[in-house]
């Protein structure tokens, strides 16, 4: 029992290390950029690249109590560096998800960079509702399935004997990953808003999705998260500054 504690406390401190380098990367690949529209020049491998680091970054912790299970499921049938290496497996699979997702991020961004330069005020308002949605989407019965998945993985954990295969581990990954795509994608799509590489907005996400997952309490801060963006929503068209991923600031003069 002893070692299974010590195995699940090394696999926390494991992600939550690769998470602090994801971080350090995440803030030097975007030191001295302002938040703005776009996908901040980059073509879509290096969005890609970046996207990946963020998403290291702000999910990794998240996932950690979902790793640390999966180690107690796999403890009678994998030893040493087995159990390890199904693991990592499971963190691919699960980042993948998150990568497939990108593609989709990246033409959100592309598309609002495009319309803050060619119709600035429509891209307010378009900011408002992608913000407004958002937070709509926190009180749906659809991110209440997804983020119940997310708390309780056991039952998903459990039905992974089904899977066979050498990349069964991936596969239970990207399953897991799509849950939660499903329940947080909507405040993925925040950061279209207020710019990808938003960094101070990027930390207030991942400590809300963080927050929704393991405290006790997440579901009911899930819902009061939603009607905070729905209040942030109603003052962006009279304050385009609110939304610098799409709305682009004026030049100094």
């Amino acid at each position: 029992m002893s070692e299974r504690r010590t195995v699940a406390r090394a696999s926390w401190a494991a992600l939550l290390a690769v998470a602090a380098l994801a971080w350090a990367l995440t803030v030097r690949s975007t030191s001295g950029m302002a938040p703005g529209p776009g996908t901040m020049g980059r073509n879509l491998w290096e969005f890609l690249v970046l996207w990946g680091l963020m998403m290291a970054a702000m999910m990794l912790p998240g996932v950690a109590p979902v790793v640390s299970l999966y180690l107690r499921v796999l403890w009678a049938r994998s030893t040493g560096w087995a159990r390890a290496g199904r693991s990592l497996s499971l963190v691919v699979g699960y980042l993948c998800a998150w990568e497939a997702f990108g593609l989709v991020a990246f033409g959100g961004a592309w598309a609002g960079g495009e319309l803050a330069t060619r119709a600035p005020g429509f891209a307010t308002w378009v900011g408002a509702l992608v913000l407004a949605g958002a937070g709509l989407y926190q009180v749906t019965p659809l991110k209440d399935r997804c983020l119940s998945h997310c708390r309780s993985p056991l039952g998903f954990l459990l039905r992974f004997g089904g899977f066979s295969g050498r990349l069964r581990d991936l596969r239970v990954g990207l399953y897991h990953g799509g849950y939660c795509v499903g329940c947080c994608w909507g405040l993925m799509a925040v950061l279209i808003a207020v710019g990808v590489m938003n960094l101070a907005w990027m930390a207030g996400i991942a400590v809300a999705v963080l927050l929704e997952k393991t405290w006790r309490r997440g579901r009911a801060f899930s819902l009061l998260l939603g009607v905070a963006l729905l209040g942030y929503a109603c003052f962006v068209p009279w304050n385009p500054g609110l939304a610098p991923g799409l709305h682009l600031a004026p030049m100094p003069m």
